[in-house]
């Protein structure tokens, strides 16, 4: 049974810094690593945990070692993706060792598990907020998805595809879509959507598949569908996604960031 771990947005500042002068962005990762790393005897074996973009805060190269220190105590592999805050050349100069890091852009990859495929694109815009997928990832998308035949795909990005009525971050989605969603549905196995931006647990439909947004690992996006409403964070506890394949489809779990009490045995119950 394949399963992989899905966390997104942990926008990594220097050592000594708050994001937003709010959160301690580093302590959360720390966390989230932690609390992988305990959770494993009761959920493994994962395969893989991807990180679906804005793995810093300004795309520095002092930001991406100090979130490869964070993720080295991690008990996984693990794979990136890039979202609006990352920077594309310091990533992949920060990742160069990795085989599955491209060489040249965008930074799109691939790999494949016994139940289901796992492709990765880079929907980042340098210089802009918004998400845009380059022809070249469209036509990486295409062609993995030709080469899969019938086997499921989970399909990795940063910037959700649809609009959740959060007005400032809608206006960041993913531009053009419906792009997308042409290569997604030549496609004859089945298809997951798993992407972040939102800090939030959201999940809707886009091209007959399923799109799930990971929450973020330490702050949420603000969950105000107000027409005047700003771009504000708020600090709900962090979270990731399980994503497993079980009885011919896709499954999901939350999983919050943090240990707490438990488990206490339902007493009385048989």
């Amino acid at each position: 049974m394949t399963k992989i771990i899905q966390i997104s947005d942990t926008h990594i500042v220097p050592e000594g810094a708050l994001a937003y002068g709010q959160v301690d962005t580093a302590a959360a990762l720390a966390e989230t690593v932690a609390t992988i790393n305990r959770l494993l005897p009761q959920i493994g074996p994962v395969d893989l945990v991807i990180v679906t973009g804005d793995l810093t805060e300004h795309g520095t190269p002092e930001e991406y070692d100090r979130f490869k220190m964070l993720m080295a105590d991690l008990d996984l592999p693990y794979r990136v993706l890039p979202g609006n805050h990352d920077r594309r050349e310091p990533m992949r100069e920060s990742f160069a060792d990795a085989q599955w890091m491209p060489r040249t852009a965008p930074l799109d990859w691939q790999i494949d598990f016994e139940d289901f495929a796992v492709v990765g694109l880079d929907s980042l815009t340098e210089s802009a907020a918004h998400g845009t997928l380059e022809p070249a990832t469209l036509s990486f998308l295409t062609d993995a998805l030709s080469g899969l035949g019938d086997k499921p795909a989970i399909v990795g990005f940063h910037h959700p595809p649809f609009a959740v009525g959060i007005r400032a971050m809608d206006a960041q989605n993913l531009h053009d879509a419906d792009s997308m969603g042409t290569a997604l549905s030549l496609h004859s196995g089945q298809v997951r959507l798993v992407c972040g931006h939102l800090h939030r647990s959201i999940a809707g439909l886009f091209s007959g598949s399923l799109c799930q947004v990971c929450p973020g690992t330490s702050h949420a996006v603000t969950l105000d569908q107000r027409a005047n409403a700003g771009n504000s964070l708020t600090k709900e506890p962090g979270g990731m996604l399980l994503h497993e394949w079980r009885d011919d489809g896709f499954l999901t779990h939350l999983i919050p960031v943090g240990a707490f009490p438990g488990p206490y045995p339902f007493l009385g119950v048989s």
